[in-house]
């Protein structure tokens, strides 16, 4: 009998132990996902609800399988070969020179989407709070800059445990918006002709590439170095598949929550913070506080990305280039209104990360075709 379990629980506490890491590359995925577009529903709104039920289950699905492949992907091959450099990911699948190009403009589009987070914090504090949007945006900059200061192991143990509850609250919100008008979703469906409301493509399937290509150029670097933290290839996947499915998942039932609401929501800021002041304003205030976390989660390695492409983690270089782009953020972030930088920003890199998809393909075919390791 001692025997027996002095062998069982140290099985236990390491399949207790996987299971923890598991969770919390998943978390970190969703968390990262998880920014200023989809907290505050301005990004589903545009991607998914936008185009009825075709863009709610048809990019939704597209959006599940592509993200899966492409999390699993980078996160294996960061797992495999521990790049010295998280844009060499880039070379990788691109070759010389248009993985040059791809690891330049992935900084700059990196830093761009910054710039859609310090808009985001800004709308918030604008539309709801009544407050200049300026309290917002130089507040986020300021907080975000801090906590990159501190490098990325701080980054991942913060943002692991934000992110799933900011699904948990996003996805509540959907379901609340669902349930409480039912009769609602066909009446979207049925009135979206009639809205002018902003679109990130001319049909759902191109708008499901653009949302996967955004998102790729957001990941690439992020996951390469997330995997070289990781264990073994299992866990890699399992932590990417669980990170994309349960974030697709998230942006089909908001959707549908929009679509319910859509005379309410269409054509705000803010729309998910319009569900929740429906159904109480107390509600709402909390609500807020869970954006800007949404916001914050997403900020936060999106500025490490840009600073660790040119110093290493924690140097000085690495700090003072943070303060600048922190800055430099925040003054380009507040020029233009929340949902047309979401739409600019987002929908014309999309295109772009098109391209590296198809790319990522063609190469992780060949390597099944040839049966090389990674």
């Amino acid at each position: 009998m001692p025997s027996t379990s002095s062998t069982q629980v140290p099985e236990a506490t390491s399949k207790k132990g996987r299971l923890v890491r598991v969770a919390t590359y998943a978390g970190a995925i969703i968390a990262f996902l998880i920014g200023s577009g989809f907290a505050t529903g301005q990004e589903i709104l545009q991607y998914f609800t936008s185009y009825g039920y075709a863009g709610i289950f048809g990019t939704g699905l597209l959006v599940l399988l592509l993200m899966s492949y492409v999390a699993v992907e980078f996160f294996i091959v960061g797992q495999a070969k521990r790049f010295e450099k998280p844009s060499r990911i880039f070379h990788y699948y691109c070759g010389k020179y248009l993985g040059t190009f791809f690891d330049y403009f992935s900084v700059l589009f990196v830093f761009l989407s910054f710039t859609v987070m310090v808009a985001g914090a800004g709308a918030v504090f604008e539309e709801h709070y009544g407050m200049s949007k300026y309290f917002g945006g130089v507040g986020l900059a300021i907080v975000v800059g801090l906590s990159v200061w501190f490098g990325l192991k701080n980054l991942v143990d913060v943002i692991g445990k934000i992110g799933p509850l900011i699904v948990v609250v996003a996805v509540g919100l959907g379901l609340i918006g669902i349930l409480r008008n039912p009769s609602g979703i066909a009446e979207g469906q049925a009135l979206l002709p009639t809205l002018d409301l902003t679109q990130a493509s001319t049909n759902w399937f191109m708008s499901g590439l653009s949302y996967v290509g955004f998102c790729m150029l957001w990941l690439a670097a992020f996951l390469n170095a997330l995997g070289k933290t990781a264990r073994n290839r299992k866990e890699a996947t399992a932590g990417a598949l669980t990170g994309a499915t349960v974030f697709s998942l998230a942006c089909v039932i908001v959707g549908m929550g929009l679509l319910a609401n859509i005379t309410r929501v269409g054509g705000t800021e803010i729309p998910m913070l319009v569900l929740a002041a429906d159904i109480n304003p107390i509600l709402a205030a909390g609500i807020s506080v869970m954006i800007l976390a949404g916001i914050y989660t997403t900020a936060v390695p999106l500025l490490w990305t840009v600073s660790s492409r040119f110093y290493a983690d924690r140097t000085q270089g690495f700090k003072y280039l943070t303060v600048i782009l922190a800055v430099a953020g925040t003054v380009i972030g507040l020029l233009l209104p929340f949902s047309q930088m979401v739409n600019l920003v987002y929908v014309v890199n999309g295109y772009v990360g098109v391209l590296l998809l198809v790319l990522m393909l063609a190469k992780t075919i060949l390597r099944a075709v040839r049966r090389q390791p990674l």
